[in-house]
């Protein structure tokens, strides 16, 4: 896969804005809150450019994403 660069991505600098506060947010309120619709890709993309972003089931098909604090 090839990972956008944080630096020219607003999508992505809109998602990590929602993770800034280190606190558990599910797929549902990054879509709403970041305008970004594949948030597995977002993540995957933010570890790329060296984010550490814990995820975690929470329910049948419901995932929570947190900023790890380095």
């Amino acid at each position: 896969m090839h990972a956008a660069k944080l630096d020219n991505s607003a999508r992505l600098q809109r998602v990590v804005e929602v993770l800034l506060d280190h606190k558990p947010h599910t797929t549902r309120d990054i879509i709403r809150l970041a305008f970004c619709c594949a948030v597995n890709s977002c993540i995957s993309e933010l570890r790329a450019n060296g984010y550490d972003i814990a995820c975690k089931q929470v329910g049948r098909g419901r995932y929570e994403y947190r900023l790890v604090m380095g």
